[in-house]
């Protein structure tokens, strides 16, 4: 029997604001869930509803079931006895979560008076074993959260979400306003916790990254459902649904030059749950959104080995939306990203090098000049190839196509093989704006009259030359 499982959960807020449409989760003893989604998808309202902490008015249909019990069915002392000895919640934002006029320690041992009916004295040790168990001296149970940095704020939410020993933690945005190097710390503390502990852990976050390296299993949620789920890392990997691929594309990977223009983002905002689209409710934001889409409502299908996902292009043979297959976009690139400011697309939805044009109209076909004004030819190699910019092989282009002898890696390649621009350029300068007196190397850098870029002293001799005229 499973740990948690939610069944077609729905919460609707007073003014039919629907937060949460149709939610089904899984989550095993020990297990680690992670959901992840842009603000107003109805993530946090999904952890609320799991232990029935909504507000007054809302409106809660299907079944939430903790060790095979209904909380949406428990009575009010029932219910009482699950939250915190059961199930557990670290809110988001510890500023505001903990109480400002009591010291911590009071706060920590306060669920475990209540719950374990421990004295005072054994309570204030059970505190102060877990302050260290998370990181704090047992010592700073007499501060007041004022006194606290924000990290060791969070870490007095996440020791008292395990001061009664709960089977599952409920962390909504745990590392919320956190530098980055107390975010890894809260991370792998978590991670560690719920290993030693053999607790289940539903762990809610915007960073489609935080989520791949923490959790086992990873749900993207949109408009209220959940439009994919699976391994976490597949899902960061190689999403089969078009939002979680931009999720998934929003984070750069460094050293992988398919990201190296990125972030690309998504244009538009989830939309209103009071006012959810007809049809798919990402159609209006989908790069690869058919005519069906705006009109069919997709269900979650088989994706894969252990993975489902709701979009019309999901095959029976688990293939995702395709990457540029013709299918209308929102942005003019094949496979519907975003092509950063300033930069050309080259084919296939990949980056253009440094030298394309940036506005990708045709630039009019204008000599090279020399120092005194006079038109040159273009200077060849000995084996009749132009020196490219980068590292690849002459006329070989970013993006793995070839080009005619004596072309640059670019869009805006002219016949005689300099490079197309906006205007003309001096002689042996490269389109990123590096400029020299005489010819340029193949590699990037330019060569003056015996010196370097610059003048400062002579070029590092590691690439092919262009001849002197």
């Amino acid at each position: 029997m499973s740990l948690l499982e939610v069944r077609d959960l729905k919460v609707t807020y007073p003014g039919g604001a629907a937060a949460v449409r149709g939610v089904d989760l899984t989550l095993e003893a020990g297990g680690k869930l992670g959901i992840a989604g842009e603000s107003g998808c109805g993530k946090s309202t999904l952890a609320l509803a799991l232990l029935r902490l909504l507000p007054p008015g809302a409106r809660v249909g299907g079944e939430i079931l903790l060790d095979g019990e209904d909380v949406l069915a428990m009575k009010w002392g029932r219910l009482r006895a699950v939250r915190w000895a059961g199930a557990s919640i670290v809110f988001q934002g510890a500023m505001h979560s903990l109480n400002a006029v009591h010291r911590i320690g009071d706060q920590i041992t306060e669920p475990i008076l209540l719950h374990r009916r421990a004295t005072a004295a054994g309570a204030r040790r059970r505190a102060g074993e877990l302050m260290e168990q998370v990181g704090l001296p047992a010592a700073r149970a007499s501060a007041y959260p004022h006194e606290l940095s924000g990290g060791q704020r969070q870490r007095v939410m996440i020791a008292m979400a395990l001061a009664c020993d709960p089977r599952l933690i409920v962390a909504d945005e745990p590392t919320t306003a956190l530098d980055v190097m107390i975010q890894a710390q809260i991370l792998r503390l978590i991670e560690g916790l719920v290993g030693a502990q053999d607790v289940g852990l539903v762990m809610i976050s915007h960073d489609l990254a935080v989520l791949a390296d923490t959790c086992d299993r990873l749900a993207v949620m949109y408009a209220g459902r959940v439009v994919e789920e699976g391994p976490a890392r597949q899902v960061y990997d190689d999403s089969r649904h078009p939002y979680g691929r931009a999720l998934s594309e929003a984070f750069p990977r460094i050293g992988d030059p398919a990201s190296r223009f990125a972030p690309r983002g998504l244009p538009g905002d989830p939309p209103d749950p009071a006012a959810v689209p007809s049809g798919c409710a990402f159609h209006p934001r989908c790069p690869v959104a058919l005519d069906l889409c705006a009109t069919e409502d997709q269900a979650l299908r088989e994706a894969g080995p252990r993975r489902r996902a709701a979009c019309v292009h999901v095959g029976s043979d688990g293939t995702g939306p395709p990457r540029g297959d013709g299918a209308r976009t929102g942005n003019g690139t094949p496979d519907g990203r975003a092509a950063p400011a300033g930069r050309e697309a080259a084919e296939g939805g990949e980056p253009a090098e440094k030298g394309a044009v940036a506005n990708s109209r045709a630039a009019a076909v204008l000599p090279k000049r020399g120092v005194g004004g006079t038109p040159v030819e273009p200077r060849d190699t000995a084996d009749g190839r132009t020196p490219t910019e980068g590292t690849e092989p002459a006329g070989t282009r970013a993006t793995g196509g070839t080009e005619p002898a004596g072309t640059r890696a670019t869009e805006g390649a002219e016949p005689d093989g300099s490079t197309a621009g906006e205007g003309p350029e001096p002689a042996g300068s490269l389109a990123d704006g590096g400029t020299a007196d005489g010819g340029c190397r193949g590699d990037g850098g330019c060569r003056g009259d015996g010196g370097g870029a610059g003048g400062d002293g002579p070029a590092e001799d590691d690439g092919v030359r262009s001849s002197a005229p």
